[in-house]
């Protein structure tokens, strides 16, 4: 028996094969392009992003044509908040995907702030652009023909699975689940369902909806286009975020998980009942299954690994990530130099969309290296805000950390972030969770694991980095890095009322 799983994230589509025993025996990655239209704007092409999951599927498969006959389901995991309108006869993409890093509904959401507490209180959420609703608005306003069309519901909108599904099944499953809807903005995490008065405040029309379902259940069957044989189930369909957090066995209120990825998510289980923060963390659903939420207090960084991909595709003074490692430990430190990401505004723990990046306390004698270690440790920094916030909230005594996500492999990074948050960080020997929890989830509702206690049972090999820099040495560093923020996000206001 083998499971077939897709992870498809802000960088690339991954296709991933497990066995049984959830040990991943092969996967097949392809990356697609990043679209820049504007300074803080960020767009993926849907149909790259379909064409990339076949050909990994393809390449994949074409390497286990032994194994084809034993798979049993299709699990999917995706990047939550990116979204696509696309027809609705054909699934063919109408516009390019807009990216949950898209900072082109920061006017909308300052005209609709009257509105932000309900939309607290109903959602979770925060009123700002990183969640689709302001953005679509935007598309809507821009694209007359596509709202018309999305008004008559001859296109259609939807969150990255929704899409991908409603392609690979031919347009027969028109759904999402819980957790990707929960990041919309017109989702009620108390109702568990779409609400019209949070699309009311958007002023959008819609004439249908994705029908929403636990991720456990079945979305349909498909064969990838002839991929396969025969077609298999889609079982197991989660945002990547909360597929990394059922991956690490966070089933108990209390535990949590950062997922290292172009952008950060910290979730944190808080159990069965509802509750909301007032200090920037949201709330999101963790999972429901058999009908029965499970709700997890979130702090997200929207800029952290994708710092290193800008240093090495726009700055261009690294050829791979690989080398951001060796290059921050050949020097001792950063000797003052503070990179701070904000490059499409920040989320948590500062909430600031209007906010720019900026590099502090470069000097003659600063390096390449200086910037690349600075921008390593500025992922330390976010997390370690986030993670304060997430510990007063939740009055929870965090001790340990879960990790994974890409960025895992990078040891300097992960020791910078046990030393910096004081915190026991457990690292993943599997550095790409998302897709092992999304299949886990799908095996468990279709009855191939018994329990939540069963997978928690499961083997599960990680490696445990403890604080070694000194308490005084690591607040005097971050005491630093608050002094860099405040820089950048205050003298920016100061400009701003000249």
């Amino acid at each position: 028996m083998y499971f077939l799983a897709v992870d498809q994230s802000t960088a690339a589509t991954k296709a991933i094969l497990f066995d049984r025993s959830l040990n991943s025996v092969d996967q097949e990655s392809l990356p697609h392009k990043q679209i820049y239209p504007a300074p803080g704007w960020v767009e993926h092409d849907p149909e790259e992003i379909y064409q990339n999951l076949r050909a990994a599927v393809k390449q994949l498969i074409a390497r286990h044509v032994d194994k084809q006959a034993k798979i049993v389901s299709l699990s999917l995991t995706n990047q939550r908040e990116t979204f696509v309108i696309f027809d609705a006869l054909t699934g063919l993409p109408l516009c390019n995907a807009i990216v949950w890093q898209c900072r082109r509904g920061e006017e909308i959401c300052q005209s609709l702030s009257s509105n932000e507490q309900i939309l607290h209180t109903k959602t979770g959420l925060k009123l700002d652009t990183y969640f689709p609703a302001s953005k679509l608005l935007w598309l809507l306003r821009e694209n007359p023909d596509i709202r018309r069309k999305l008004a008559e519901g001859s296109a259609l909108f939807g969150t990255i699975d929704t899409y991908l599904i409603y392609r690979l099944t031919n347009g027969k499953c028109y759904a999402t689940d819980h957790t990707n809807a929960s990041r919309t903005l017109f989702y009620n995490i108390n109702t568990l369902d779409w609400d019209q008065s949070l699309v009311d405040i958007f002023q959008i029309k819609f004439s249908r909806r994705p029908e929403i379902k636990e991720g456990s259940t079945l979305f349909g069957e498909t064969n990838f286009g002839g991929a396969l044989s025969k077609p298999i189930p889609i079982a197991g369909v989660m945002g990547d975020s909360q597929a990394a957090l059922f991956a690490q066995r966070c089933f108990r209120p209390g535990t949590a998980k950062i997922t290292f990825g172009s952008g950060s998510s910290i979730l944190m289980n808080i159990g069965k009942s509802l509750a909301l923060s007032e200090r920037g963390i949201v709330t999101s659903l963790a999972w429901v299954h058999q009908t029965h939420p499970t709700y997890a207090f979130e702090g997200i960084t929207n800029f952290t690994g994708s710092i290193i991909t800008w240093l090495r595709d726009q700055l261009q003074i690294i050829n791979a990530v690989e080398e951001t490692e060796s290059l921050a430990r050949s020097i001792p430190d950063t000797a003052g130099v503070y990179l701070v990401p904000s490059f499409v505004g920040f989320s948590a723990p500062y909430w600031r969309p209007d906010a720019k990046a900026g590099i502090i306390g470069l000097t003659p004698s600063s390096t390449k290296a200086h910037i690349v270690r600075a921008a390593l440790e500025s992922i330390a920094y976010l997390l370690t805000g986030v993670l304060h916030q997430l510990a007063d909230e939740s009055d929870a005594e965090l001790k340990t950390i879960s990790a994974d996500g890409g960025a895992t492999q990078n040891r300097f990074l992960m020791q910078f972030v046990s030393d910096i948050s004081r915190l026991s960080v457990r690292v993943s020997a599997i550095p790409v969770l998302s897709a092992l929890g999304a299949t886990m989830f799908g095996a468990l509702g279709q009855n191939l694991f018994s329990s939540f206690e069963e997978l928690e049972k499961m083997p599960f090999t990680f490696e445990i980095f403890q604080p070694q820099m000194p308490d005084r040495q690591a607040k005097s560093l971050y005491r630093g890095w608050e002094d860099a923020v405040s820089k950048i996000l205050y003298e920016r206001e100061d400009h701003e009322n000249i």
